[in-house]
């Protein structure tokens, strides 16, 4: 075995607990913080198949603003952590659905792989940006336009409902209002 099947084999190892860990984590920011790993370890893998610039993306897409975004969105919206407030008493149901995919995926590529050399073509990276910007400029538009909406969407369900005039105990959160709580408009 060579070097690079080695620190494959190493980036993958790492990838795959990081990323076991990032699904049964019973913390959402340690659970956050396993997503970085996971992501960097994918940022890795394209380092090892000679995709740099991918690799790059990678870490400064995915590892640096979403995951920064999702850490943003949580501390934002005060979002319960932990456990109990995150089970809801169906592991048997995505344990059994997460077998059902894995068995569909197994059975996809079972035989895609059975002897074909792979050749990798370089690529320039002006190509790639030509592509990026000529091809796939409006899905790359709707996913940002879909990202800000979700943190507009996050400081609405952090802002407190304020009464002008009224006490500070009147104030009460948009989302998880208890029947009988006072309802008035907003200004």
């Amino acid at each position: 075995m060579s070097a690079e099947d080695w620190a494959f084999i190493v980036v993958g190892v790492v990838g795959s607990i990081a990323a076991i860990r990032l699904v049964t984590s019973q913390n959402v920011v340690h659970a956050a913080l396993y997503l970085v790993v996971t992501l960097a370890m994918v940022g890795a893998t394209y380092l090892i198949a000679a995709a740099e610039f991918l690799a790059w993306v990678q870490v400064l897409i995915y590892v640096g603003a979403i995951v920064v975004l999702l850490l943003f969105s949580l501390m934002l919206t005060r979002a319960p952590i932990g456990r109990e407030t995150l089970d809801n008493q169906q592991r048997f149901v995505a344990a059994l659905v997460g077998a059902g995919v894995l068995a569909g995926l197994v059975f996809l590529i079972q035989d895609q792989f059975s002897g074909v050399k792979v050749n990798l073509n370089a690529t320039r990276t002006a190509d790639v940006g030509t592509s990026l910007f000529r091809d796939f400029v409006l899905p790359f538009e709707v996913v940002s336009v879909l990202l800000l909406a979700a943190l507009v969407g996050a400081i609405v369900i952090a802002r407190k409902e304020e009464t002008p005039g009224g006490p500070a105990e009147s104030r009460v959160p948009l989302l998880g209002r208890k029947e009988g709580a006072r309802r008035e408009a907003l200004p």
